[in-house]
Formats: structure tokens, sequence, C-alpha cells
């Protein structure tokens, strides 16, 4: 996981990336990954089209990540397995 290369969104205007908050009860906040990154455009293309001149698709080796998971104070990762539909498998952090 370390070696593999990840894509995330990230807002061009203040870059903060896209995240998830699975339960509304819970405040746990995800960082949304894609592992390839026609994933991540499609993911914008279909469910935030109206925003995908102030979206950009950001790549990040596996170290990169456990950094931005400890600096944004995400609680884990949303791992999309179906930018469509979408499905999103949800990992806390360790």
């Amino acid at each position: 996981m370390l070696s593999e290369i990840y894509y995330l969104i990230r807002s061009k205007a203040d870059g903060r990336y896209l995240a998830a908050r699975p339960n509304e009860d819970d405040s746990s906040t995800f960082v949304l990954v894609f592992r390839e990154n026609f994933d991540a455009l499609s993911y914008l293309n279909t469910h935030a089209s109206d925003l995908a001149d102030r979206l950009g698709v950001e790549s990040v080796s596996g170290t990169q990540l456990k950094t931005v998971l400890q600096k944004w104070s995400f609680n884990g990762l949303g791992m999309v397995t179906d930018p469509l539909l979408p499905t999103i498998e949800f990992l806390l952090q360790s």
C-alpha cells in the first residue's frame, strides 16, 4: 500500500480534500481516495460536474497519504471502488 499511487480530489480555492462523513451522528471524516486518475475524474463528472472547474485531481504515494490523514485530521480514508454509484469502503486510520 505504501508504494502505490492514489488519487484525491482537492479544491483549487482553499486546498481542502474531498471528504465524506458516512454517519451523520458521528463527526468522523474520511478523505476520498481513488486507485486510478480516471476513476476520480469519473466521480467528478458524475457527481459534481457543476464544481469540476473548482476541483482538481492530485496524485499521492502511500507514504504521502498517511501525512495527509494526519495533517488534515482525517479519521481514515474512503476508498472509492465504484465512482459511478458510488461505492466506498471506509477504513479507519490505525
